[in-house]
């Protein structure tokens, strides 16, 4: 069977978000790119690895030990709300002819 590649996520890219599960659970930070093929989020300061970078002094390269963000799974992160501060999940509505998310626990518009 082949997997669908009409995916569709909670986060976009800028939305505040908390790690709900993993090593770095309780962590907050913004979504830089969000990949629809693999379902994955790319969080400013969560799932930070070392990676061993090799010298290339052809390309100016300086070699080293480099401290990289790698993407997450989009399940293990909730969207934070900007009114209520709370780690929460979200609905659509229709808001003045727009379609817009909403908080399901104050039921402030997190669309701005």
């Amino acid at each position: 069977m082949a997997k669908s590649t009409n995916k569709k996520l909670h986060t976009k890219v800028g939305d505040r978000v908390i790690v709900v599960s993993g090593k770095d659970k309780g962590k907050q930070g913004n979504v830089k790119s969000v990949d629809l093929q693999s379902g994955k989020v790319l969080v400013d300061g969560v799932n930070v690895v070392t990676k061993a970078q090799k010298a290339n002094p052809m390309a100016g390269v300086q070699g080293g030990l480099n401290k990289i963000a790698k993407p997450i799974d989009a399940s293990k992160v909730m969207i934070c709300c900007p009114s209520c501060e709370k780690a929460t999940r979200v609905s659509k509505q229709v808001k003045d002819g727009k379609k817009v998310r909403v908080c399901k626990k104050c039921g402030e518009t997190i669309d701005v």
